[in-house]
Order: structure tokens, then sequence, then C-alpha cells
């Protein structure tokens, strides 16, 4: 067969992700925070880029055109808004009652109606310039704490410096991360030193400060108390048979009856294995919303963006006139018209940005509507295809804009991702249940055991969760379970019988 070469033509479609369109889809995904630092390098990049300072100054007599953009939303049905509370008020005081995922009814009282038309506008103490967020976001770290105290110590020359090192090596926790023998090779000094300097360290607040493992930490609180006798050295030895519960050889280790053992255990539980813990390693982040959620008049819920965490920008018309006059080469005109292109389509994207968030939370109020007036309980299963189709987007669309995104609502604030939870089917053919609300009926069971009568195995909890219309596995409530880090029936039970 003799090889030619011919030139054929074929037609065909494909998607073709542009630049702009990267943009915008990568401006979906992006926090509040995220986003605020994104604008200010474009504003640095692009001269044509300004900020609305109109944000700032809010001028009564100018018209606010951003707000028929971002105007607030309602949400609800007040016939059937009416409907829930006769059913809320038919009911008896404690008595929860399941019915229809649409008409959710149970004890709980509605959420109390706030008022967020002051939210996005921070306070200040009196005197205190930084305000509230202020003295949250400057907090003292563990290093800065035992600096301080280390400057008040008394240590000179070589011991000071090892001092340093020794608490540059402190985790989070409260803990040294560093052998001793390594850091006395590498300072060029005795390990014996390390020692002494290490004993003033340990010595510092918070108590247990700089330990090299628990049972160090502990005894050092123990000491600090006057309470570290053989006994309990003995018990601090033999931390593994205390985390397997095995009281008898425990008992035998110590040489205490079980009166004793039990206050030994009590008073190591009063202790902090992480004295650290109460200490940021970083400055911490305060959440701000996205959106606000509030209860309107007839039951309606308005749903409306954060003013403060959407960036306003313009395009300098009158600037990019000005520069364009006085272009002379093709690469000056060309360098031009990419700034104009690229300004315009970021703010064009940054408007696109609100409207789709907006869009997205008002239908996630829609459709959580009983989990806003009643709780917890009654929050629906729902994921992503379901909110798409309903506002007829793409689910990676709705993805995207529910990362990293918060809604304030009477209940508190949650993350987006919160209100997409997994369904539970019903027993008999009834509405399915969220898995949240699941989780919650768990813990409700766990949280009313007060003897060891009343402790529910897995099998028991998925009775009284069946007798209650939710058909659920037993691996599924051991999963649950576990998730909330609550342990075995077993282990609550003999923690009961301790405490009795």
């Amino acid at each position: 067969m003799a090889l030619s070469a011919r030139l054929e033509i074929r037609q065909g479609q494909g998607l073709v992700i542009t630049p702009q369109l990267q943009q915008a889809i990568k401006l979906l995904q992006l926090s509040n925070l995220e986003l605020d630092a994104y604008v200010d390098a474009e504003l640095e990049k692009n001269p044509l880029l300004q900020r609305d300072e109109r944000d700032a100054e809010p001028d009564a007599e100018a018209p606010l055109e951003a707000a028929a953009d971002y105007s607030a939303d309602s949400i609800g049905d007040a016939d059937a808004r009416a409907e829930l509370d006769a059913a809320r008020d038919e009911s008896s005081p404690g008595e929860q009652v399941t019915g229809d995922a649409d008409h959710p009814m149970g004890a709980a009282d509605a959420g109390a109606s706030i008022d967020w038309s002051k939210a996005n506008r921070g306070g200040s103490f009196e005197g205190d310039g930084e305000g509230l967020e202020g003295a949250l976001t400057h907090e003292k770290s563990l290093q800065e704490f035992l600096h301080e105290q280390l400057a008040a110590a008394g240590l000179k020359g070589a011991e000071a410096a090892a001092a340093l090192v020794l608490i540059d090596a402190v985790d989070e926790g409260g803990y040294l991360r560093a052998d001793l023998s390594e850091v006395a090779e590498r300072l060029g000094c005795a390990e014996a030193m390390l020692e002494r300097v290490l004993s003033v360290i340990q010595g510092f607040e918070p108590v247990g400060v700089c330990a090299r493992d628990v049972a160090e930490c502990l005894a050092i609180q123990l000491r600090d108390k006057n309470r570290y006798d053989p006994a309990m050295a003995a018990l601090l030895e033999n931390l593994p048979l205390l985390a397997k519960r095995d009281m008898a050889a425990l008992k035998r280790a110590c040489g205490v009856d079980d009166e004793d053992l039990r206050e030994m255990v009590a008073e190591l539980r009063a202790l902090t294995p992480r004295p650290g813990a109460a200490f940021g390693g970083e400055p911490a982040q305060t959440v701000v919303p996205d959106v606000y959620v509030r209860e309107g008049l007839g039951g309606l819920w308005l749903v409306e963006l954060n003013s403060e965490t959407l960036p306003r920008l313009l395009v300098d018309q009158r600037y990019h006139a000005r520069v364009s006059a006085s272009a002379r080469t093709d690469q000056e005109k060309t360098f031009v018209t990419d700034c104009l292109a690229q300004a315009s389509w970021l703010v064009k994207s940054l408007d696109q940005r609100a409207k789709t968030i907006l869009k997205v939370s008002s239908e996630i109020v829609r459709q959580q509507d009983g989990f806003l007036a009643y709780g917890v309980e009654h929050l629906r299963p729902l994921n992503l295809k379901t909110v798409a189709d309903a506002i007829g987007m793409h689910e990676s669309t709705v993805s995207r804009v529910t990362s990293n995104k918060y809604l304030a609502t009477p209940r508190g604030v949650f993350e987006m991702k919160f209100f997409f939870t997994s369904a539970i089917q019903a027993t008999e053919g009834g509405d399915a249940h969220s898995a949240e609300s699941v989780r919650h009926k768990i813990k409700q069971l766990i949280d009313t055991e007060s003897t060891e009568r009343d402790v529910h195995s897995d099998d028991t909890i998925v009775d009284i969760l069946k007798k209650a219309g939710v058909d659920i596995a037993r691996r599924t409530v051991a999963k649950y379970r576990e998730a909330m880090r609550i342990p075995s029936s077993v282990e609550r039970r003999r923690r009961l019988k301790e405490t009795a």
C-alpha cells in the first residue's frame, strides 16, 4: 500500500476557556479575604482601575449605583410559614412530631429576629481605636509569653542564649520538640547546662510548659500543686495502662486501693495535657459573613449581600482618554487597550460573582427554611445538583460559589457547605432525613444518659431512631458517633460507674 499525503477539512465543536473566563471562574471560589488580596494585586498592575471611594464616604445626595444589583431577596411562603407555626403551637411542650419535610414541626422555638442592617458597620470600644476585631486578632503567642518571662528569669550569657533556642523549639501545645543532646552538639555546650536551663523554663507559666512528653508535663503540674508522690509517679509511668482502663494492673503498680486510685485519676483529669493550647500560634482570623439572612414581615426570609465584602471598582475613563491620546507607538496603544479590556472584564466579573452568590444563597435559604425556623432537627437533605437545577446553573458553579462562603443567620454564622447534607431514608416510605439532623438526634439521646441503666448501645439507638421514622443501620450510627468523638456504650457505662 502506497503512502501519500493528503489534506482534509473537518468541522467540530469545542469549548475554549479563555483567560477572561478562567478569571471569572477563579473569582467565584475565592473567599472575601482572598478576593481583597486579588483585587489589590490588580489595582497595582492596572492603572485604569480604581476603588469606588463612595463606599467609605457615603453621600446622602449621591445615587447608590449598586443598590439595584445587590438588593435583598425575600425567601419564603407566608401561608406555609403560618401553617408551620400553627402546627408547632398544637404540639405539646417537649414533644417532637415527625411529619412532612415541607411542614417541619417541633418543640424548638423559632429563631429570634435579628436586625442585620447595622451588622456591616464595625463598632469599637471607647478609647480603643483598634475595636473588637483588633482585640481578637492581636493575640499573644506562646513564644512571646515565654520570652517575656525569660527577661525576668535572670539568665545571663550562654544560658540566656540556650533558653532562646529551647523556647523557639516549643510547639503550639507547649511541648519541647528538640533533643537536648542534638541542641548541645549544635550550640557547642554541655548537656548538663541545657538541663539546668530547661528546669528554669519549666517553671514558667503556663504550668507544664516545655515538657518533653505527657508524663513530664503532668508531673510538673502535680509538683506545682504539691501532689507529686511515689504513687503518682508510678501512675505517670503507667499511663498506657490507664489508657487501656486496666485498673487492676494500675492498683498493683501504684500500691493503692480502689478509692485512692479513683482520686488519683480524678486529679490527673483535672490537669492540662496541652498547656500551650490557650495561646494562639497565629493571629486569629475573624469570619466575616458574605451573606446576611434575617426574618422579615409575614414570615419571609430576607437575603442580602454583605456590602463590606464586595470590592467596588471603577474604570477611569478620563485617564484612559488622556493616555490614549498621548500614546505614540503600537506597543503603547496595545498596552492601553489591554488594560481597558482587563479592567472592564474584572468589573463585570465581580458584578456577576456577587449576583451568583446572592442567587445560590437565596436557593439555599429557600430549601432550608425549616432549619432557620425550628433548628437543626429540621435540616433537609440537600445536594449541589438540587440547587443547580433550581437556579439553572452547573453543579461545578454551585460548588465554587459555596466554597469558603459564610451565611449569617439568626441561628449563627454557618459555612454554605453546612447546608448540604446527605439523605438518610425514612421508614414506611416517608421523606428522607438529613445526616446532620440524624447526628443531632444521636447526640441528644446520648446527652440524656445520666446513669448506667440509661446508656444506649448502638443497636438501641437504631431501634429508637426507627421508631422515630429514621431507617438507619447500626454501622452508620457507630460511624456518626465516632465522628462526634463519643465513646462506645461500654466506655460510657464505665465512666458513669466511676463517677457514681
